[in-house]
């Protein structure tokens, strides 16, 4: 028997969700897309391969996001099923609530939140067999043979494990296969890149770091400061995830990376997962965030450290993503610096709007400009495959 996620978020607190099939797409459709027979040729290039989703948010959101802190207090997220099955997509890698979580208390990043947002996410996975957990190369590899939706299931900062390394293990032990250093504030580990004054990664952060190559938790340097994500590389004897991000020589504001974090990170054979979260990865000549401005990113970013070190981490969801960010103005987002310049506002990105769409969309856009099926395939998953043989035992 399977969980009926709408019946839950009906029961408990009587809110609509979001519609995922039926009733047509919550928005218009990319704007701009090239040729029909472009179009095609990627939806069976997407269809044929091992694609990775390095962030995406797969769950149900309430239809309006202003109600999403009192749907997150219930502690229970649930997965977006028919989402996942549309999306054409082998493996998604799932934060979770993470930094939105305010469940037992008035602050994120509690530890008991953390585990209980993760067994109920697991408790409604092991009702169905359309959407598997992973945990090893081989889970990728089996869920692809199958035709299913793999979750590697993550967190956006190691924040919850205080200064006990020992936490670490617990979370390996309970499924968690990737791991921030820290979201935009600093911890324990490190400075995030909210901090005016850039700190690296601590003392403590330096043996975590090496913990978790030897447990075999991917690090993710995503929300850590510049030099905090140099210095996880330079300690790390694994590749490093800048799991979503793009560049600041593309868009100058503290949430994207540096040239030297991204030599970085490539330099370790780790991935950079290009983000489209609204209003973040655009760009001077596409500054109405769209799929074109997030592409101005990725090319800046092949260009800059090759294809075999980019992939894609959109960082879209369900629903109304920039309503999500109104819902939680103010609450762990990245401090504004005097002078960084300001995006055109849009509703929603063009063409990158939820996980369903992304990867097909890039691929024929990739195609479009003349890239091959197989630089293609890597930048959809095969990347962040290569990687992963490294990270994970």
């Amino acid at each position: 028997m399977t969980y009926s996620s709408y019946d839950y978020l009906a029961g408990d607190l009587g809110l609509p969700v979001v519609p995922l099939a039926p009733d047509g797409p919550r928005v218009a459709p990319w704007s701009t897309p090239p040729a029909p027979d472009v179009v095609a040729r990627a939806r069976r290039l997407v269809d044929g391969s091992l694609t990775i989703s390095l962030h995406d948010h797969p769950v149900l959101f309430p239809a309006d996001m202003a109600d999403t802190p009192r749907y997150n207090r219930t502690g229970r997220q649930h997965t977006a099923f028919a989402g996942l099955a549309a999306s054409g997509l082998t493996v998604v890698f799932d934060n979770m609530m993470d930094g939105t979580a305010c469940v037992t208390g008035n602050a994120p990043w509690q530890w008991d939140d953390v585990v209980l947002d993760l067994g109920m996410r697991l408790a409604d996975l092991a009702h169905q067999s359309d959407v598997v957990v992973v945990r090893t190369v081989a889970d990728i590899e089996a869920a692809h043979a199958a035709g299913t939706v793999g979750l590697v299931f993550g967190l956006e900062a190691a924040t919850p494990i205080g200064n006990d390394l020992d936490k670490l293990d617990v979370l390996f032990g309970l499924g968690i296969r990737q791991c921030g250093i820290a979201y935009s504030d600093a911890n324990a580990l490190g400075s995030g890149c909210n901090e005016a004054v850039d700190g690296g990664l601590t003392a403590l952060g330096r043996r975590a770091v090496r913990r978790m190559n030897q447990l075999g938790l991917a690090v993710d340097v995503s929300h850590s400061s510049d030099r905090t994500g140099i210095d996880a590389c330079a300690v790390s004897d694994a590749p490093v995830f800048c799991t979503h991000a793009g560049a600041r020589a593309v868009w100058d504001v503290p949430r994207l990376k540096g040239d030297d974090l991204i030599r970085a990170v490539a330099d370790t054979g780790g991935v950079i997962g290009i983000s489209a979260a609204p209003h973040t990865t655009v760009s001077h000549a596409h500054p109405a965030h769209s799929l074109a401005s997030v592409m101005d990113h990725l090319l800046y970013c092949i260009d800059l450290v090759g294809i075999e070190h980019v992939g894609l981490g959109p960082d879209t969801l369900f629903g109304d993503h920039v309503g999500l960010h109104t819902a939680f103005a103010g609450l762990l987002q990245t401090e504004p610096r005097p002078g960084a310049p300001e995006p055109v506002r849009v509703p929603w990105v063009d063409g990158l709007e939820n996980p369903a769409e992304c990867f097909p969309n890039v691929a024929a856009f990739l195609l479009d400009r003349g890239f091959a099926d197989a630089d293609v395939r890597a930048v959809l998953g095969g990347n962040v495959l290569r990687a992963l043989r490294d990270i994970w035992p």
